[in-house]
C-alpha cells in the first residue's frame, strides 16, 4: 500500500486520477506535469508522484473534459503557477465554452487565454450588506436593519 508521504507510481496515479498511463506518460515528457518525487532517469527507472502533482492532474483531466484543449490547458497551467506559485489550489476556474478560462482570484475574474484582458472586478454582495448597514446605524443608532434579530439600540 502506497502513502502520501512515499508518493505514488505512475500507475497508481493514473489510476487514482483517471486517465491513461499513455496520457501521464506523454503530459510527463512534455513538461505539462512532471513528478515532484522522481522523476524517469531512463529505461527501468520509476517516477514517483507526489499529493499536489495529483491535484494538479486531477484539475488538468477535469479542464480537458470541460472541453478545453489541450494546449488552453498549457496556458491555464503556467498562468497558474507563475500567479499563484505552489498551491494552485487555491484558485477557482470559472469555464466558459471551450476558449474561455477566467481565474477568479480575490475580487478579479482574469480571463487566462485571452493573455489577462477581459478582467473583471467582482462585487461581494454580502460585503455591500455590511458596508450599508454600518452606513445606516452611523447615522441611525437605533435603527433596526432588515433581518437584524439584535436590539439595535445595545450597538
Amino acid at each position: 500500500m502506497e502513502s502520501y508521504e512515499d508518493g505514488f507510481s505512475g500507475r497508481r496515479t493514473a489510476e487514482i486520477v483517471g486517465i491513461s498511463y499513455r496520457q501521464l506518460d506523454y503530459w510527463a515528457r512534455t513538461d505539462l506535469v512532471r513528478p515532484s518525487l522522481a522523476d524517469a532517469q531512463g529505461s527501468g527507472s520509476r517516477r514517483r508522484y507526489s499529493y499536489r502533482d495529483l491535484l494538479e492532474l486531477k484539475v488538468i483531466k477535469q479542464l480537458l473534459d470541460a472541453g478545453i484543449k489541450l494546449e488552453s490547458v498549457r496556458e491555464v497551467f503556467s498562468y497558474l503557477r507563475e500567479s499563484l506559485g505552489e498551491d494552485i489550489t487555491t484558485a477557482n476556474l470559472v469555464i466558459n465554452g471551450r476558449n474561455s478560462v477566467v481565474v477568479a482570484s480575490g475580487d478579479e475574474l482574469i480571463d487566462v487565454l485571452n493573455k489577462g484582458q477581459g478582467v473583471f472586478n467582482v462585487l461581494a454582495l454580502g460585503g455591500v450588506k455590511h458596508d450599508l448597514d454600518a452606513a445606516i446605524l452611523e447615522f441611525r443608532p437605533a435603527a433596526e436593519l432588515p433581518g437584524d434579530t439584535t436590539d439595535a439600540s445595545a450597538v
